[in-house]
């Protein structure tokens, strides 16, 4: 199945000519979920080949603007396209206040219909869950309240070796049980045991999105061992004074995040416009952590193994 990112947005605070702020689409097996959504998201998914119509969920983390400021924009493009599907936001309750008050004064009712979904922001709960995949709250330490995503495969139906099924001859009627984990019994009363009629269990794929918080080693319960963690990397290790003021991280905090919670792969952003060149906070970062990279706009970014 699909599991894979799009980076939309790499900035913090303020975009330049080539970063703008925060924003990723996640596809998992042709479900899309838009992370945040900066100023400037939908003109990067025109550049970048994301349609807008195939966006089913949309996540926001916090509500400082460089984190949402582009989605009042996008509902409007939605609605003058003519979208007709219905549409889940999640975020802080403020923020369907702030989509209410920009639809009244703008004597605008949508097409489609927006179903809103309040995030808590001081526990980790369930947001999103189907036969597949699930989604829950990370709890972040910023200014203002402000959520992460855990992004996770569920543990679905083994899949039969059909080699071995056929071997014992065992009947249409009994696969099911085998699937969901039963031993089979023939005629003669031989016990086959179930690890020999399936296939070797699926390798679970996860991600983290921790979008602005300063080093808190908190959240590594929630993170261990991830397939990817994004962590925000505002600043390089010369001004942590400044990331501790503002309740963000450096790149060598969201390296030894990454390390303690022994994830395979950290990829940082949120970069701060002071820094034009990025090779100095990805040198940072991978002297804590090695299997680091950057979040690059454009880049097509895979989640665990398929």
């Amino acid at each position: 199945m699909t599991f894979e990112l799009t980076i939309l947005g790499s900035s913090s605070a303020t975009p330049l000519i080539n970063r703008h702020p925060s924003a990723q689409v996640l596809n998992y097996h042709e479900r899309f979920f838009l992370i945040d959504c900066g100023e400037g998201t939908q003109m990067q998914m025109l550049q970048y080949k994301v349609k807008m119509s195939k966006i089913q969920h949309i996540l926001i983390s916090h509500l400082h603007g460089d984190h949402y400021l582009g989605l009042m924009g996008l509902l409007f493009t939605m609605h003058l396209n003519g979208r007709l599907d219905e549409l889940h936001v999640y975020g802080q309750p403020e923020l369907m206040d702030i989509i209410d008050l920009q639809l009244k004064l703008s004597n605008t009712i949508l097409r489609f219909t927006l179903i809103f979904h309040p995030v808590q922001h001081y526990r980790s709960v369930v947001i999103y869950d189907d036969d597949d995949f699930q989604i829950s709250t990370i709890i972040l330490n910023h200014r203002i309240p402000c959520t992460g995503f855990l992004f996770r495969e569920k543990m679905r139906m083994h899949k039969l070796n059909m080699d071995e099924v056929a071997k014992y001859d065992i009947p249409v009627s009994k696969l099911n049980r085998i699937k969901a984990g039963e031993d089979f019994t023939d005629a003669d009363g031989n016990i086959i045991k179930n690890e020999k009629l399936i296939l070797p269990p699926q390798q679970l794929r996860s991600y983290a999105y921790c979008s602005d918080t300063i080093y808190d080693e908190e959240i590594i319960p929630y993170i261990k061992g991830v397939d990817l963690l994004y962590h925000e990397a505002t600043f390089g290790d010369e001004m942590k004074e400044r990331a501790q003021a503002t309740f963000h991280s450096t790149a060598k905090q969201a390296a030894t995040i990454a390390r303690k919670a022994e994830v395979k792969r950290l990829m940082i952003g949120h970069f701060s416009a002071r820094y034009k060149e990025l090779q100095t906070l990805l040198d940072e970062a991978q002297t804590v952590f090695e299997n680091t990279e950057l979040a690059i706009e454009g880049n097509l970014v895979q989640v665990g193994e398929c």
